[in-house]
């Protein structure tokens, strides 16, 4: 099997790493991650109305223990934040690469949902973030990643 595309669109924080782990707790409690649901990829984009069986796992790291080399196949698999790329955190895209993919520093919601070309780039087990903006303001934050396998 290929690595899989995995990603959510949460409500903005000033502190990404919070804003992580709190999407980190809510996908574990819904369930969305492999082994419980494993072509979770299939209902991406995550919302109200997506599939939620509930956890398996008496915690994150149990979970991605019985996933295994497989990783759990979404937001589970990123720990935390880093500056730059590699396994297991989201980086932040850099701000040259989103003038290249959206003409702005600053894409919206809509910009980041319709050019998402950019996530080829992303290697195996790796995330990142983008802050999207509404009038101006931040607004949310996009998470992506790739399963590593």
């Amino acid at each position: 099997m290929g690595a899989e595309l995995y990603w959510y669109f949460v409500p903005y924080n000033s502190n990404v790493n919070w804003a992580l782990q709190e999407l980190r707790r809510r996908e574990f409690r819904a369930g969305r991650y492999n082994p419980v649901m494993p072509l979770l990829y299939r209902e991406f984009p995550i919302g109200p109305d997506s599939p939620a069986p509930g956890a398996a796992h008496a915690s994150i790291e149990e979970a991605m223990e019985d996933a295994a080399e497989d990783g759990t196949r979404s937001i589970l698999d990123i720990q935390t934040i880093a500056d730059e790329p590699d396994f297991c955190v989201a980086a932040p895209l850099p701000d040259a690469q989103l003038e290249s993919h959206f003409g702005t520093p600053r894409p919206t919601h809509e910009m980041i949902e319709s050019h998402m070309d950019f996530l080829e780039s992303i290697e195996r087990g790796h995330g990142i973030y983008i802050v999207a903006y509404k009038d101006g303001t931040p607004d949310e934050i996009f998470f992506a990643g790739y399963s590593f396998d």
